[in-house]
């Protein structure tokens, strides 16, 4: 399990530095830019899911050994 989160938290960042590329600095609001920025947020969301998800399976693997 821990494998499998690393690869979709790398693939999420992946994501995050693709949709950086696709902005556009001068006009960020218009055009592409909204999705690249959406695309971030979804992505970043992803990343801390996938965090809280990893540290709660360390918290019950510790709670199984105390038992």
């Amino acid at each position: 399990m821990k494998i499998f989160t690393n690869i979709l938290v790398f693939l999420a960042l992946a994501l995050i530095v693709f949709n950086v590329t696709l902005l556009d600095f001068k006009h960020p609001f218009q055009g592409d830019s909204v999705v690249a920025f959406i695309g971030i947020a979804a992505s970043f969301c992803a990343v801390l899911i996938l965090l809280i998800f990893r540290t709660s399976k360390k918290i019950e693997e510790k709670m199984n050994d105390k038992l």
